[in-house]
């Protein structure tokens, strides 16, 4: 046998083996950079998925995760095949579900991850309340019209000024992630005396004695409602069923360990984030009277709607079930 068939024969026999790497499953995870997202902390560092895929016989997962300043970053990613599993606000799942309703691609909500409120705050001592939002020079946001913060901008400039008058506030908003938005309120920089300010980077900015609360995303929006979901695309759940109920299962033990053990969720957050907070600070950011970590949709319709009253989207859902998966529906949503 010559020299080129034994290398022949060496390459054939290699080939199973680099077709079965080829073929383990891979769930590629982004959020963006609050800690509305804990339980995608827990599920990397404790291998949840990979847990519960076992368990329906997959024995070998590829979980890997990447983070996006804004929802609009976050979408065009899902859509391209870039990333599986997004997290992230309501209002960007809303805007991505009515462009591709109806089509493979079409994207629905998991579950959602927390019910929490964020603040409106400034340095200014003039700005005290939703009237005085024309006053701010410059308000951050993660993303223009479809990230929650500039959602509930706009639902409190309707609850001013009226439904046509929605977007009165919206020339006013800059993109910008909420730790630059933190650095620019507390050095003054870029014109921003105001931000939309997202745990644990609200409470950062309140330990400065110049920054006072002007608002919350409860007063804005009119109540208590989901600050965060987990979305995906049909594509994804109609070609991996086994794979997709492991992602959901492990949702629910990371729901679980977030609510039971605040504190090792925070330090997973801080590790990922490379944050110089402390697990005390994190952790009580992540705890307060205003905070639950749970799966339950809450008063998401409610946003929806106005999104669709806004023209933000253009389909109207009939339920909070339009835009979920099956698999949430026992829960006791809204």
């Amino acid at each position: 046998m010559t020299l080129f068939h034994r290398l022949l024969l060496a390459a054939i026999a290699v080939l199973p083996a680099a077709a079965a790497r080829a073929e383990i499953p891979e769930v590629r995870i982004a959020r963006q950079f609050s800690m509305g997202y804990l339980q995608f902390n827990v599920i990397e560092h404790e291998k949840l998925i990979q847990k519960h895929a076992t368990l329906l016989g997959i024995p070998e997962v590829k979980v890997s995760g990447v983070r996006f300043n804004g929802p609009s970053m976050m979408n065009d990613a899902l859509l391209s095949d870039t990333v599986d599993i997004v997290g992230g606000s309501p209002n960007g799942m809303y805007a991505l579900w009515a462009k591709t309703r109806g089509t493979p691609r079409e994207v629905r909500a998991i579950s959602a991850l927390v019910t929490l409120s964020y603040l409106v705050t400034s340095t200014d001592p003039e700005i005290r309340t939703i009237a005085d939002l024309g006053k701010c020079k410059k308000i951050p946001v993660p993303s223009l019209k479809v990230s929650s913060p500039a959602v509930t901008i706009q639902m409190a400039a309707a609850k001013l000024y009226g439904m046509k008058a929605h977007d009165r506030f919206d020339p006013l908003t800059i993109v910008m992630s909420p730790a630059d938005a933190t650095v620019a309120l507390l050095s003054g920089s870029a014109d921003v005396n105001c931000t939309v300010a997202l745990p644990p980077f609200m409470q950062r900015q309140l330990e400065d004695p110049r920054v006072h609360t002007v608002t919350t995303s409860f007063e804005m929006s009119g109540g208590p409602n989901t600050y965060t979901v987990a979305y995906t695309s049909a594509k994804f759940r109609d070609k991996n069923p086994k794979l997709y109920q492991a992602v959901y299962n492990a949702l629910q033990e990371a729901t679980d360990r977030v609510g039971k053990d605040i504190r090792a969720a925070s330090s997973y957050w801080i590790e990922d984030s490379e944050s110089k907070l402390t697990v005390d600070f994190v952790a009580a950011a992540g705890s307060g009277k205003d905070v639950q970590w749970t799966m339950t949709p809450r008063a998401t319709m409610k946003q929806a709607e106005f999104m669709f009253e806004a023209g933000t989207i253009k389909i109207k859902p009939a339920s909070w079930k339009d835009y979920f998966f099956p698999e949430a529906y026992g829960l006791d949503g809204s």
